[in-house]
């Protein structure tokens, strides 16, 4: 849509100035391998799509009705499978709202926040959208956080881990260093790959009163399609949570993804036996690039990030997309030469490893 100077003369001037997050492309076409996305590969658990089925089979008495808006069943079902009490449990419609929320709630301050200058990038669009100073701090040559470099005077700290696009996970000691030298700041760690091999630091929370943990449903549980994220910490900050919410959507889930979600925390069984055959497909897939001259950084994450040091990133994702398989490339400085790849079961992956191999690097 072509939207002219003149006709944006209705937007508020911040709207004007807003750089909006670019989601990962949903292709339209049949046949496409999607490795762009980092979706995962199998299906949520059965027990999901009973619960589902039930929500439909009462919709005549219950759709007409809003849901409970504190979605008291979810965060119960939270907070046993994370076993944390559950006053320290925040649900969202997927973990972005839950971001969106953190932003807004913490980090509106006279300091500026600080987080990698490879990372989400949707960090940086809520920064400018609730109006967040920040003060963005080079990972290292190896794509590392270097931790002494979060001790210095902020208004805030965000950092995924697993990192993304990089995968590179970061230990809990060097998440408790950051955590002590900023007693005085909301420290966040947003882990929507954590289940893929990285350690939680849900366990500090107790220890923490400045610590959240931000997570997903979409990745590792299989439910991207119904939007469904949460935050961990100590009441005190939950309750800020809680009031942003309720001042923006007092009724943000829906019933069907309640009851989905609910189903997948209580099937755990399922939920660890799918995150296993996503890591060995992953380890498989990083040993075969790394046979074909690539290199992958190490990955704790449901994606690699990978370069082929003798091809251009850019044209080798042209030529993938060409037969019919779809990576991340980010043409920013730094990563311009490196792909996201998530990891797809063994047959997808094989389809791309034979693609290289057969049809591009001969």
């Amino acid at each position: 849509m072509n939207i002219t100077t003149e006709q944006m003369r209705f937007w508020s001037p911040e709207v004007r100035e807003l750089e909006p997050y670019t989601p990962g492309e949903q292709p339209k076409i049949q046949n496409i391998l999607k490795l762009n996305t980092n979706e995962n590969p199998y299906p949520p658990s059965p027990k999901v799509v009973e619960a589902v089925q039930k929500v439909l089979a009462n919709s005549a008495d219950v759709l007409r009705l809003y849901p409970d808006p504190d979605a008291s069943e979810l965060k119960q079902a939270i907070a046993k499978q994370q076993n944390v009490p559950v006053d320290t449990v925040f649900v969202g419609n997927g973990s972005d709202e839950v971001l969106a929320h953190i932003f807004k709630a913490f980090f509106v301050q006279k300091q500026p926040l600080l987080y990698p200058d490879i990372t989400y990038s949707f960090y940086p669009v809520y920064s400018q959208f609730f109006g967040v100073k920040t003060k963005i701090l080079p990972l290292n040559d190896d794509f590392e956080i270097v931790v002494d470099d979060y001790k210095q005077a902020n208004g805030g700290i965000i950092i995924t881990n697993p990192n993304a696009p990089t995968s590179i996970a970061l230990g809990l000691s060097a998440i408790e260093e950051i955590l002590q030298v900023n007693p005085n700041s909301v420290v966040v760690i947003d882990e929507a790959y954590v289940d893929f091999g990285a350690e939680s630091a849900v366990k500090l929370v107790d220890k923490y009163e400045n610590l959240v943990i931000c997570q997903t449903t979409s990745k590792s549980r299989s439910l991207a399609g119904l939007r469904v994220g949460f935050a961990i910490a100590q009441p005190h900050l939950i309750a800020a949570l809680e009031a942003v919410k309720n001042s923006f959507n007092s009724y943000p889930m829906d019933r069907f993804a309640i009851a989905a979600a609910v189903a997948s925390f209580e099937d755990q069984a399922y939920f660890e036996a799918q995150n296993q055959k996503v890591i060995a497909s992953r380890e498989k897939l990083v040993s075969q690039l790394n046979e074909l001259d690539f290199k992958v950084l190490p990955s704790s994450a449901n994606f690699i990030f990978a370069s082929l040091p003798s091809k251009d990133a850019g044209e080798l994702a042209s030529e993938l997309r060409e037969r019919g398989i779809i990576v991340r490339y980010f043409n920013k400085p730094r990563i311009n030469q490196f792909l996201r790849i998530t990891i797809g079961t063994d047959e997808q992956n094989q389809r791309l490893v034979d693609t290289l191999k057969n049809e591009i690097l001969v």
